[in-house]
C-alpha cells in the first residue's frame, strides 16, 4: 500500500502541481515562435513561464519518488 502525508509532497502537493502544470503549461507555446520575430518582453515572459513550470515539476517527480519510498512492493 502507498501511505501519504499531508506535507508538500503528499497529495495535495501532487494536485497542486498537476494544476499548476496545466495552467502555466497553456502558456508556454510562445517559446516555439522565436522564429517569427517576438519582442523582447514577450520572448521574456515565454522564457519565464518556461522556467517556472519546472518547480511544480520537480514538485510531481519528488512526489513520486516518495510514494515509491514508503510503499512495499507485492511480489505475488
Amino acid at each position: 500500500s502507498i501511505s501519504m502525508c499531508p506535507d508538500a509532497f503528499g497529495f495535495y502537493g501532487l494536485l497542486f502541481a498537476m494544476f499548476s502544470i496545466v495552467c502555466l503549461g497553456s502558456s508556454v507555446w510562445g517559446h516555439h515562435m522565436f522564429t517569427v520575430g517576438l519582442d523582447v518582453k514577450t520572448a521574456v515572459f515565454f522564457s519565464s513561464v518556461t522556467m517556472i513550470i519546472g518547480v511544480p515539476t520537480g514538485i510531481k517527480v519528488f512526489t513520486w519518488l516518495y510514494m515509491l519510498l514508503n510503499s512495499r512492493v507485492n511480489k505475488s
